[in-house]
């Protein structure tokens, strides 16, 4: 697994890449570009009619100048903002996460697909672009709102700044798919009221590509470390993760990467595995572990152009009145084989996707699609909760909360379809579209 795909330096030359900085210079002349680019074709074919005609610098200002303004925002404001620090607390760069290439492959194929859907359907595929960045937004926020308020005790720190910072941190990972759904859901509605666009007929459309966009979503929460499966024997499905994510250090903290079975609330010993670290410590059935923690000395003398996460920590813990320390070299390689919930997820996915093309061939009423999509992810999410162990059961139950959110989206759909099939007049829908393959 590679989290990190490559590093772009806090400086290049003494000026910052972000803030006031080079990104900042790079948008500015991409702006100018566009708008040189504008004048120039509507100085050309400007005096044409209908929709061919090209649109003025104004109405490129006024239509694009959102999309340019936060991307501003993000390069001066968001960005600085998540760079990695060293030990010291200073900026070191920004980390390319294999995690956020594939939520941008995932944006983009989602898109191709949903503007050629929209183009067969009868609709105008250029709905598609000015929806994308208000679906995009949307969905981030949603999906990041989601993650924090769900593990908001793993965002607090000593500064408020610091908790903000850890917050934003989204191209680390961190983004729950039903958050997504629904802030990328909310937005679309806002966009197509506005627009006056058939909201089923759309619907239809891009429903089916946002599944295609989860399954490259789900290929970087491979990368990332995070989605993870449960123990599992060894074998060609078992994935083992490497240091500084966070299945390996769940297993460190509760002693079974060492070796050890404890009793949750005893701390007895109840087993030790032949070979094991543990069992070349010498630790024996019947002691007691007593407490355990990261070994942070190894950060004493770490390089000041590392960044913080990139350093490994040791391991301390106390057994029996004696207490062990352990260098990173001391402990094992990679944490212990757990099932592969991310590839299971993606290629799902991606076959929820292909039958939901499939059935648009014989499927022509408006919204069933969208509906009939809606439900089986969520009958498909909740199959796999089963084969995740990172997330909880809520409310006094063994049910996750992705698990109730699916239940709630079952019902929710079922009822859609029943009202598109049963109680609503389709009678005021368009002809039906061209069967999409």
């Amino acid at each position: 697994m590679r989290r990190t795909l490559f590093f772009i330096p806090h400086e290049i030359a003494g000026i910052p890449v972000f803030g006031l900085g080079w990104a900042l210079a790079i948008l500015l002349i991409a702006l100018v570009a566009r708008l040189v680019w504008a004048k120039r074709q509507y100085d050309r074919y400007g005096n044409q009619d209908g929709e061919h005609r090209p649109p003025s610098v104004s109405q490129v200002l006024a239509g694009e100048g959102l999309f340019w303004g936060i991307a501003a925002v993000l390069l001066t404001v968001v960005l600085p903002g998540v760079e990695l620090e060293n030990v010291n607390g200073d900026p070191v760069g920004m980390a390319i996460r294999g995690y956020g290439v594939f939520l941008v492959c995932g944006v983009m194929s989602a898109v191709a697909l949903a503007a050629y859907r929209s183009g067969r359907s009868g609709l105008d595929p250029d709905l598609i672009y000015a929806l994308t960045p208000w679906v995009f937004i949307g969905g981030i926020i949603g999906a990041r709102l989601f993650y924090v308020i769900q593990y908001r005790d793993g965002f607090i720190a000593d500064t408020t700044l610091q908790t903000i910072k850890n917050m934003l941190a989204f191209t680390e990972g961190g983004l729950v798919v039903y958050g997504s759904f629904i802030g990328g859901f909310l937005a679309f509605m806002i966009f197509t009221l506005r627009r006056k666009v058939p909201v089923l007929r759309l619907g239809d459309a891009i429903v089916p590509c946002i599944f295609l966009g989860v399954f490259f979503g789900r290929l970087g929460c491979l990368l990332n470390g995070c989605c993870y499966g449960g123990r599992c024997d060894e074998g060609w499905a078992a994935l083992h993760f490497p240091p500084i994510t966070k299945v390996y250090q769940e297993q460190l903290t509760s002693g079974e990467l060492l070796g050890m079975q404890i009793a949750e609330r005893s701390g007895v010993i109840e087993s030790v595995a032949a070979g094991s670290v543990a069992d070349e410590l010498g630790i024996k059935v019947g002691d007691v572990f007593e407490a355990g923690d990261f070994d942070r000395r190894p950060f004493q003398d770490a390089d000041p152009d590392l960044a913080f996460e990139q350093i490994q920590p040791g391991w301390m813990m106390r057994v029996s009145g004696k207490t062990y320390v352990l260098s990173p070299d001391q402990l094992p390689p990679r944490a212990l084989p757990v099932r592969a919930a991310q590839p299971i997820s993606s290629l799902s996915a991606l076959a929820l996707c292909g039958l939901l093309c499939l059935l648009s061939l014989v499927i022509h009423r408006s919204g069933a699609l969208m509906f009939l999509g809606f439900a089986s992810y969520a009958v498909l999410r909740f199959v796999l909760e089963m084969v995740r162990v990172d997330e909880s059961g809520q409310f006094n139950t063994t049910l996750t909360i992705s698990q109730w959110v699916s239940v709630c989206v079952l019902c929710l759909s079922i009822a859609g379809l029943i009202w598109v099939y049963f109680i609503r007049d389709d009678s005021e829908d368009l002809p039906a579209p061209t069967p999409i393959a």
